[in-house]
């Protein structure tokens, strides 16, 4: 399959991926610490525990032998985000009454658009999992699967020069191990005392 009209929808989902997921957050989670908005930070600090499973997936793509699992792990953190940012029933309320700011204003703005994106995104990568069943061969190999791993390779060059695809790969199957297991632990444990209090989260 040709690439090329691929490629450019892949890199623009990346950026979109940065600004999104990366960029407003930060500064989400800084303004709310200078505001001391206690509601909006705890949601936050919510949000960067789920999302670090994109991070999980960058270092998964790098090594050939760990790449199909990141095209599984990207659709789940697409699945996961949104519903983090709108499950908490208590967030919700106090949120929603917390007095008219630009604060407000954003953050509302931001969770929809991430929403929005991670949706049609999920939606978007449902091909792609082809991929994943095919082994890292076929991955690398072939153009259709390669597009999403050129990033990966990318952000490895710039922060990870030295240090070979495998052990990077390693490093993010041994960051999916936590995930998962911090995910079943508040499945079969938190989610049933807690429900949907973001209570000690």
């Amino acid at each position: 399959m040709d690439e090329t009209w691929l490629r450019p929808l892949v890199w623009m989902d990346y950026r979109l991926a940065v600004l999104f997921t990366v960029i407003v957050p930060v500064i989400l989670l800084i303004w709310a610490l200078v505001r001391q908005a206690d509601a909006i930070l705890r949601l936050l600090i919510i949000y960067w525990r789920v999302s670090s499973l994109l991070m999980i997936t960058v270092y998964l793509a790098i090594a050939t032998w760990s790449c199909p699992f990141s095209y599984i792990t990207g659709l789940v953190a697409r699945i996961l985000i949104p519903i983090s940012l709108w499950f908490w029933v208590d967030l919700n309320d106090e949120i929603r009454d917390l007095p008219q700011s630009f604060l407000k204003l954003v953050l509302t703005s931001w969770r929809w658009a991430v929403t929005i994106y991670s949706s049609l995104g999920a939606i978007a990568s449902l091909p792609f999992l082809s991929c994943a069943f095919s082994g890292g061969e076929y991955a690398v190999n072939t153009p259709f699967c390669r597009v999403w791993l050129e990033a990966p390779w990318g952000y490895k060059e710039w922060f990870h020069p030295n240090a070979s695809p495998g052990f990077l790969g390693f490093l993010g199957m041994v960051g999916l191990i936590i995930y998962t297991l911090y995910f079943a632990y508040f499945l079969l444990i938190r989610l049933g005392k807690q429900g949907r209090s973001a209570l000690e989260q």
